[in-house]
């Protein structure tokens, strides 16, 4: 990498968090928009506050923080510095925090902001892909879905959001963000973290202590390597803390400001030290950036090397789980580090190459033989730097067009990983890195549901006609898209949203069919009985067809060899548009492992087809109990002007298993809206207008189980 590239490296960390510090907000403008014109709202909008603007020290900004008053009762993710606050007073909409004086029992959207899903296991299936390797490079992912302060804690009224899906590639998402106006200590929102777990993804909060020339002081690093008078690191704990109430995996540290000594670098892996051991009984993981290194000063070494080893590795053992190196890597530089970190004893996939996406994505010059070789070992692993590049860059932000950018970086230009487009300068990662699954236990099912939509839909009707995104409620998706295994025209495989039987989208299969097309779902490990069954929610709006369900029962041979389906008949969905159930029993397998899925689609005249796959699920009986309910919901605290309120609402988790929980307004003339749903136990809604002079507003909150079935509802009343 030339001078010019290695300083643009250094400089594009600190200019790219400077921007979210100060960009307009537009999500906030399109959520308000979206909320006003529908007259209400989906889930939870993004309104501007400006009540920490009114503190005029840190220390008023600081109680601002402890407190939730009726004018400002949206919940947002949150942030700190790790003691002591800036000088002066914040900026609009964001309040100054201490993490030192952070507790779980005083934070006042504890509930809002905690994930609830447990961190899935994951297998590797064998690859679609001849070049895709098993157990070698990995990928992080930093990733900034919002800004640093009022970025909501639970999704918002918009579809205009970066709603990853392609997480069957992904090792380690990083919370990015951070700005020395703002905060420099961040904690992941829940969506994302229940969305990563539900897929087995890890996801880190971050710690961003960034460069003078974008504000950064060095007495926040002291801060944070602070020790009490027994020797303990309290941030340290705090960290912990944190990630155990909040629910997520770990902490990305990045130390990037200038003026330290050898004896701050020597605090700084003792901090390390104690942050991992004492997120160790809980799992938690740490990531080191290649920027401070053992004299205490910042030279970013585009390497693991003898100047910045023992914040990976010292003779003591494992400092860090993993590091990110630097943009000034070089071919040269990788094969050392991962030379060393073989001589460490530790795995040279334990390193994240960086691999800026930011401004030009699938464009970006990257020497991908330095870190991912075709022909023979992975040298390292590396580190996507800000992929929402896929969504940043459109003109077009629809969700349909985010999805299909966002297909093309992460599986290439044929979108087809069985089938790779000529080598160009982009690597996909679906060409190079194996797609992982959580799809292992029974019952399963999926509604094509990406986490963000134009509508909400249940059982094929709209819900509410108001965009909304809320990535906790994605659904598990196909990792591999879209394999296609036909002879004749390939039909277009895309996400849609122009229709869904539950959530925002469905899976539309739409084109000419000269010959059968069968389209690769998921890759599981399944254990099939006499009772098992298949059932697919479909429909069919062009072209009559006929329409198989294949189930895989042992693997591919190797890698890029097609997946073994059996193929069994389903009922046909007829023409009309009509949604159609059709179930399929799996006696015939019984006592074998469901090892993939997949449809296959033939059509039975002469028209282009379009055929629309709403809901798919394995079950074990044909049907099962619904969820028991929760209880004791209640408004918390609301907010009214003249005849609209926003409120805080909560309840009692309901016992058993449960997916997620919806929210609804059960209007006067017994008709029910969709406001919202969560993984949680708690909801704002910012925006609920009166239904003509109803005495009160009247929500129903409701348990929804792995196969989608509702439980009876908790219900209150708000009166106006």
């Amino acid at each position: 990498m030339s001078e010019s590239d290695a300083l643009r490296g250094e400089s594009i960390r600190g200019e790219a968090v400077r921007r979210e510090a100060v960009r307009p907000t537009r999500r906030t403008v399109l959520a308000a928009a979206a909320a006003a014109a529908a007259g209400a709202v989906a889930l939870p909008a993004a309104p501007a506050t400006a009540s920490a603007a009114a503190s005029k020290t840190p220390a008023a900004a600081a109680a601002t923080a402890a407190a939730t008053t009726p004018a400002d009762l949206a919940p947002y993710a949150s942030y700190w510095f790790p003691d002591s606050l800036p000088e002066g007073a914040p900026g609009p909409g964001i309040v100054w925090r201490s993490l030192k004086r952070w507790t779980p029992q005083g934070d006042p959207d504890l509930a809002h902001n905690s994930a609830t899903v447990p961190l899935a296991p994951r297998f590797t299936p064998v690859p679609p892909h001849p070049g895709a390797r098993t157990g070698q490079a990995r990928i992080a992912s930093l990733v900034s879905f919002g800004p640093t302060a009022q970025n909501p804690s639970q999704g918002s009224a918009t579809a205009d959001y970066y709603a990853l899906t392609h997480w069957a590639y992904i090792d380690e998402l990083v919370f990015w963000g951070g700005s020395s106006g703002e905060g420099i200590v961040l904690a992941p929102n829940a969506p994302v973290v229940d969305a990563a777990h539900r897929n087995g993804v890890r996801v880190l909060g971050n710690v961003f202590l960034p460069p003078a020339a974008y504000g950064g002081d060095l007495r926040w690093t002291r801060d944070l390597v602070q020790r009490d008078s027994l020797g303990r690191f309290p941030i340290a704990e705090q960290l912990v803390r944190v990630a155990s109430a909040y629910g997520f995996d770990g902490w990305f540290v990045n130390a990037e400001t200038e003026g330290g000594d050898s004896e701050l670098a020597s605090l700084m892996r003792q901090f390390l030290r104690a942050l991992r051991a004492a997120g160790e009984p809980h799992g938690l993981r740490i990531t080191w950036y290649d920027a401070m290194n053992t004299t205490g000063r910042v030279g970013w070494q585009g390497a693991l090397n003898e100047l910045n080893q023992e914040f990976f590795e010292d003779r003591a053992g494992r400092v860090a789980d993993t590091m990110f190196v630097d943009f000034r890597w070089t071919p040269q530089t990788l094969a050392a580090s991962g030379a060393l970190a073989d001589r460490l004893g530790r795995s040279r996939h334990e390193l994240w190459a960086a691999v800026d996406t930011e401004s030009h994505g699938w464009n970006s010059a990257v020497r991908w033989d330095a870190i991912i070789p075709r022909g023979r070992d992975h040298i390292v692993s590396y580190g996507f730097y800000r992929p929402e590049w896929t969504r940043n860059h459109l003109t077009d932000r629809s969700p349909g067009a985010f999805h299909r950018a966002d297909d093309r970086f992460w599986t290439g230009a044929s979108l087809d990983p069985s089938r790779p487009a000529p080598e160009d300068t982009w690597r996909a990662p679906a060409t190079a890195v194996a797609d992982r699954s959580t799809v292992a236990a029974l019952p399963f099912a999926c509604s094509f549901n990406t986490g963000h939509g134009e509508r909400w839909y249940e059982d094929g009707e709209v819900a509410s006609d108001t965009p909304w995104n809320h990535l906790g409620l994605q659904d598990r998706l196909p990792g591999r898209r879209w394999v296609v295994d036909t002879a004749g025209q390939r039909p277009a495989v895309t996400l849609d949203f122009a229709r869904a039987w539950r959530g925002g989208s469905s899976l539309l299969v739409a084109g000419p069919l000269t010959a059968p097309a069968a389209v690769g779902l998921h890759a599981t490990r399944l254990p099939l009985t006499r009772s098992t069954v298949i059932e697919l929610v479909h429909a069919t709006e062009a072209g009559p067809v006929a329409v198989e369900v294949g189930v895989a029962t042992r693997e591919p041979a190797a890698p890029g060899e097609p997946v073994p389906y059996t193929w069994l008949r389903a009922e046909s969905p007829g023409t009309g548009q009509a949604w159609r159930r059709s179930r399929v029993g799996l006696s015939a397998l019984a006592g074998k492992t469901a090892y993939g899925l997949a449809v296959r689609i033939t059509g039975l005249g002469k028209r282009a087809v379009a055929w629309r796959l709403g809901s798919l699920s394995v079950r074990d009986t044909a049907a099962g109990r619904r969820p028991a309910s929760p209880a004791a919901l209640t408004v918390d605290a609301s907010a009214r002007h003249e005849d609209q309120a926003r409120l805080r609402l909560s309840w009692r988790r309901a016992a058993g298993p449960v997916r997620h929980y919806t929210v609804s307004r059960v209007l006067p003339d017994g008709s029910r809206r969709f406001l919202g749903g969560t993984c949680g136990a708690a909801l704002y809604l910012p925006a609920v207008p009166r239904a003509g002079r109803e005495p009160a507003a009247v929500f129903e909150v409701r348990a929804v189980d792995e196969l989608y079935a509702a439980s009876a509802p908790a219900r209150t009343a708000m009166p106006w």
